[in-house]
């Protein structure tokens, strides 16, 4: 059985979500940053970790979620199959760790960003992350407009990046000064992954009100 290993508000909640939209058996095991357990399957000790019956592992969020779509092609997740789709693909998944994830570091971690002690000078740093978020959710709702989901023709089709964004999109409602009110495509994704009764279990789980499957 496939064994996912998360942490409750990380990126690790996107291959859950994928996991579970799937419907192939599987474990989900709530582990904390740096803990032995984690530590004994990923020696970086980040999450998410996703280990196979034979022991294989694989980290890093946007390749577990390539895996994952390719692996189960019938939940047709992968946001389509031709050379241009597949470069569409890899392409969100480039914006969503390199660009959209690294842009909150400073915001959760303002000290690694500055020299200076003092509030005002982390302030700054997470001011400044903000804002890099606030460009970022630019992006993102200039290109939903118009369409449900991020991946496919016409209005789109449901896919592991709309799963991928979710975690930041929720850290962006929280984190920001207006939330997501001033990108309303961003905001109305959001909702419709929320929505999901499938996302609603999981987030359930997460909170530590349902099990796993």
């Amino acid at each position: 059985m496939t064994t996912l290993y998360y942490a409750v508000g990380a990126c690790s909640l996107a291959p859950h979500i994928v996991l579970e939209w799937i419907g192939a058996p599987y474990e989900a095991v709530r582990v904390e940053y740096g803990s032995e357990e984690l530590l004994a399957v990923n020696p970086a000790g980040a999450v998410p970790t996703l280990r196979e019956d034979d022991g294989w592992l694989l980290t890093q969020a946007g390749a577990i979620l390539d895996y994952l779509a390719q692996k189960h092609p019938e939940a047709g997740l992968s946001g389509g199959e031709s050379l241009r789709e597949k470069a569409e693909a890899h392409r969100w998944s480039a914006f969503f760790t390199s660009d959209m994830h690294a842009s909150f570091w400073p915001i959760f971690m303002p000290d690694r960003y500055t020299t200076e002690t003092g509030d005002e000078a982390k302030n700054a740093v997470v001011a400044a992350g903000q804002k890099l978020v606030l460009k970022q959710m630019g992006i993102l709702d200039a290109h939903l407009e118009g369409r449900d989901w991020v991946l496919g023709p016409d209005r789109g089709t449901r896919s592991v990046i709309d799963a991928y964004s979710f975690p930041m999109l929720r850290w962006a409602r929280k984190l920001l000064p207006g939330g997501l009110a001033d990108h309303s495509n961003v905001q109305a994704l959001h909702d419709r992954v929320a929505a999901d009764p499938e996302v609603r279990k999981v987030l359930d789980e997460e909170a530590g009100k349902g099990k796993a499957k």
